[in-house]
C-alpha cells in the first residue's frame, strides 16, 4: 500500500511539473513574441524607409479639410505611398509636423519617407521650393 501512494504521489508530482514547465515556456514564447513585435516596429518609426528605393512613382493625392491623420494615412496606404498606416499615424504623433497637416493637392512619391510627405503636406501652398 506505501509503494503505492509513492509512485501515485511520484506520478502527480512529474505531471505537475511537466505543466509548470509548458506553461513558463508558453509565457517566455508570447513575451518573446511580443517585445520582437513591438522592437520592430519601434526600429520602423524612427528608420523609417521609403516604398521604393529608387525609381519612385508621383502619386497625386488631395487632402480634405477636416480629415484626420488616419484617414489621410488610409488613402496613402491605398494609393501605395506608404505600406503600415498604422504607423504613418505614429510618425506623425512623434514628427514636428504634429497637427500641422494642411488640406490641399500633394504630388508625392513612392520614394519618399514619411517625414518628407509631412513636411510636404504640411508646408502652405506657395512656400515649397
Amino acid at each position: 500500500m506505501v509503494i503505492y501512494m509513492n509512485a501515485k504521489y511520484l506520478v502527480i508530482t512529474v505531471v505537475e511539473t511537466i505543466i509548470k514547465v509548458v506553461v513558463i515556456a508558453a509565457v517566455i514564447v508570447f513575451v518573446f513574441r511580443g517585445a520582437t513585435k513591438a522592437y520592430d516596429f519601434g526600429y520602423r518609426v524612427f528608420a523609417d524607409e521609403p516604398v521604393s528605393v529608387s525609381g519612385g512613382r508621383t502619386i497625386t493625392v488631395g487632402i480634405a479639410e477636416g480629415a484626420s491623420v488616419k484617414e489621410i494615412a488610409q488613402m496613402l496606404e491605398e494609393k501605395g505611398l506608404i505600406e503600415d498606416a498604422k504607423l504613418f499615424v505614429v510618425q506623425e504623433l512623434l514628427s514636428a509636423y504634429h497637427g500641422e497637416i494642411l488640406p490641399g493637392i500633394y504630388d508625392l512619391s513612392t520614394d519618399m519617407t514619411a517625414e518628407q510627405m509631412l513636411a510636404i503636406m504640411s508646408t502652405p501652398v506657395g512656400e515649397e521650393e
